[in-house]
């Protein structure tokens, strides 16, 4: 190994080694204090009813982990968005599991929070998958409800999914394992089967404080909506338990009785292990996101056998595309390979740009693994499509507009791996999150942005320095680089993945050698929800 290898080795062991200790401090929640008191009442935190609820010795993965992160800082942050979010197995099926966090602000709503129970809803619609939900949470965060309760996106569209998901047949089972107010209160009674636990449990549209204010009734929040009231008297909720164990125990019995899925039929056979050693990945990958590396390296550390059938391979080379496996599961991969290499003609053509013979390919290729049932896998490391009057002329625009025209219509499933640059419209070309990917993680190398940062940071500086000079400001060199300098910090933090993450552009950040396993479990999920439209890519400008 050369010494760059090592350097780079080291840099990308650092970031994942930071993404871990993230990990570590966002599964505390609201804190180690607020922990206590719900185990004080008799009460398991939100990852502890997950983990108790998802079959021993299984896989499952986390979606949005990193929600909120850096967000609301001025009412004290709001952890993984309030809810814990998770995939995995549940009686041997494929299940998604949305869980409040009751100490992070009692599980209020945020605005975030509203937003990853949407993302929650459409993995299950997407995929057909059944959905737990596991309710403790004091409704919505007030002192932020404009941003979280009349639009389309916000509060209420949750429950409108509700009905929706019950219309498809997606099972909707709910645990009212604590307080489940005002709004809230629709959730679990819109699910298909409601549990409440005994005396933490309760549903009601108004507390007791609210009843005596509105109608002068003086009552206890046990009477008015406690597990008794709703079992025995309104027929409300359809099974009491004791506490929380015997909940989940409930859930897991009734999940266990689900009758078998409707498959879309992806081709999957024996599972193997690249060849090539996948740690390799930490020492390819560079340090600086400006340098060269062979994308087909990484590719060959994350396919079965590190083998892939390229697919025009000398023909539109800033472009990879293949048919390869991943654990098994047949794939389609498009990946931006980030040397120079040199075109047919023997013009050299940039690394990580899009040109148009590589969109043309890539369209083609899209087309090709939607005729064959073959699930699509984009690994993003993109500066954008190629720019000057020679690519204008060349109908770039045209070729571009058909790659993504090709992408938009794909009727088989898509995933989105971030490995690293993903800019402008090279970030919607490679499937970026408005293109609908069943799943779209990133790297701790990832970038997300309409540019890099010191392209736009100079952008910004002429914009920023000619209205200086109009206000007859004298600007020195000093000045211009300190300006600079500001300019860029200031954009480079909304680059990082973790800023990402927080809004949910991303499902999540991972290890690289996590990879395998991602793509493994969102193509399964996948296959729980057969392809009904054919392909169909519309009208383009051939």
């Amino acid at each position: 190994m050369d010494l760059n290898f090592n350097k780079n080795e080291d840099f990308n062991r650092q970031l994942v080694s930071k993404l871990k200790q993230k990990h570590k401090k966002i599964a505390l929640g609201g804190g180690q204090n607020n922990i206590d008191k719900l185990h004080a009442g008799g009460k398991m935190t939100a990852r502890e009813r997950i983990d108790f609820l998802l079959d021993p010795k299984t896989e499952s993965i986390e979606i949005g982990a990193f929600t909120g992160e850096g967000m609301y800082t001025e009412y004290g942050g709001c952890p993984s968005g309030g809810v814990v979010v998770k995939m995995g197995y549940v009686s041997g099926k494929m299940c998604v599991i949305v869980a409040n966090d009751a100490t992070v602000k009692a599980g209020a709503w945020f605005p975030i929070t509203a937003k990853k129970n949407l993302r929650a809803q459409e993995i299950s619609i997407e995929n057909r998958l059944p959905i737990i939900y596991l309710v403790d949470s004091a409704g919505v965060f007030l002192p932020l409800q404009d941003e979280i309760f009349p639009d389309k996106e916000h509060f209420g569209r949750i429950f409108r999914n509700n009905a929706v998901m019950s219309s498809m047949g997606i099972t909707q089972i709910a645990a009212v394992m604590g307080s489940c107010v005002a709004g809230g209160a629709y959730l679990p009674i819109m699910s298909d089967e409601a549990l409440i636990v005994d005396k933490t449990g309760s549903i009601f549209l108004a507390g007791s404080y609210l009843v005596k204010a509105a109608i002068g009734e003086t009552i206890d929040n046990e009477t008015l909506g406690g597990a008794t009231t709703h079992c025995e008297i309104s027929g409300v909720t359809d099974y009491k338990a004791k506490d929380d164990l015997d909940a989940l125990a409930r859930i897991r019995s009734i999940v266990d009785k689900i009758g078998d899925y409707d498959k879309a039929g992806f081709n999957r056979s024996k599972a193997i292990k690249p060849l090539e050693n996948e740690k390799d990945v930490y020492g390819i990958l560079p340090k600086l996101r400006g340098e060269q590396y062979d994308m087909m390296e990484i590719i060959r550390r994350l396919v079965d056998k590190s083998e892939i059938d390229e697919y025009k391979a000398d023909y539109g080379k800033t472009l990879i595309t293949g048919y390869a496996r991943i654990d098994g599961w047949a794939v389609g991969i498009i990946a931006n390979q980030r040397k120079v290499v040199k075109n047919g003609k023997g013009e050299m053509q940039f690394g990580g740009v899009i040109y148009s013979d590589s969109a043309d390919k890539a369209a083609r290729f899209i087309a090709n693994c939607n005729q064959k049932k073959i699930p699509l896998v984009f690994l993003q490391d993109v500066t954008g499509f190629m720019v000057g009057s020679k690519s204008e002329q060349g109908g770039i625009i045209k070729d571009g507009a058909k790659m993504v025209n090709a992408v938009s219509n794909s009727v088989v499933p898509k995933f989105t791996v971030i490995v690293g640059n993903s800019y402008g419209a090279g970030n919607y070309a490679m499937c970026g999150k408005a293109y609908d990917p069943r799943l779209i993680i990133a790297w701790p190398s990832a970038e997300l942005a309409v540019m890099g940062g010191s392209q736009a940071a100079k952008v910004l500086l002429q914009i920023e320095t000619a209205s200086l000079k109009k206000r007859g400001e004298v600007f020195t060199p000093e000045k211009e680089k300190e300006l600079f300098d500001h300019i860029k910090q200031r954009y480079d933090s909304q680059t990082s993945p973790y800023y990402a993450a927080a809004r949910l552009w991303t499902d999540a950040i991972i290890d690289p050698l996590e990879t395998r396993q991602w793509i493994s479990m969102g193509i399964e999920a996948a296959n729980h929800a057969p392809i009904e439209k054919p392909y169909n890519p519309g009208v383009m400008q051939v």
